[in-house]
């Protein structure tokens, strides 16, 4: 029984199925990767530049006072003292992650994709070689100037226009 089990889990492993799922997840990790240092390492920069330094974070509006006369300048206070807060700075970074990481996405699968083109390019489709007899529409060679089925006389081949 065990070992019926083990052998059909073998076939299972070794038909390709668990391989490419496995080769898709280390690609995606690695992809990830990309994507994150994409994110991290070259557009959060370059959004510091264009806002200033402006960290969201720390926008928040106090809902309800924690105990006590506090004021609260960062969002950490606010919490350790019990304040009940709307966090719209962190919905804010995590909806500007997303389309950041959206955008590094799209950029990269579609540079992906213009690659993957380049390589597969089909080759140009050969010129013909035969044509149809007007009479009896045989496939006859295109320098023909008689049809081998029916004998007929066919018509000067056209010189192309230029």
């Amino acid at each position: 029984m065990a070992s019926k089990m083990l052998k059909e889990f073998r076939e299972f492993a070794v038909k390709g199925n668990v391989v490419d799922m496995a080769v898709g997840i280390i690609i995606g990790a690695a992809f990830t990767s990309i994507v994150n240092s994409l994110v991290k390492d070259v557009f959060t920069p370059l959004i510091g530049l264009a806002t200033g330094g402006m960290n969201f974070t720390n926008q928040f509006l106090v809902l309800r006072d924690g105990p006590g006369d506090e004021i609260y300048h960062t969002l950490e206070q606010a919490q350790a003292a019990g304040a009940v807060t709307l966090n719209y700075g962190l919905f804010l970074n995590a909806l500007l992650s997303f389309v950041i990481v959206a955008f590094a996405t799209f950029l990269l699968i579609r540079n992906i994709n213009r690659l993957k083109n380049l390589a597969y390019r089909p080759e140009p489709a050969a010129a013909p070689t035969v044509k149809d007899c007007p009479y009896c529409l045989s496939k006859i060679p295109i320098p023909a100037t008689r049809c081998p089925a029916c004998t007929s006389q066919l018509p000067a081949p056209q010189p192309e226009a230029e």
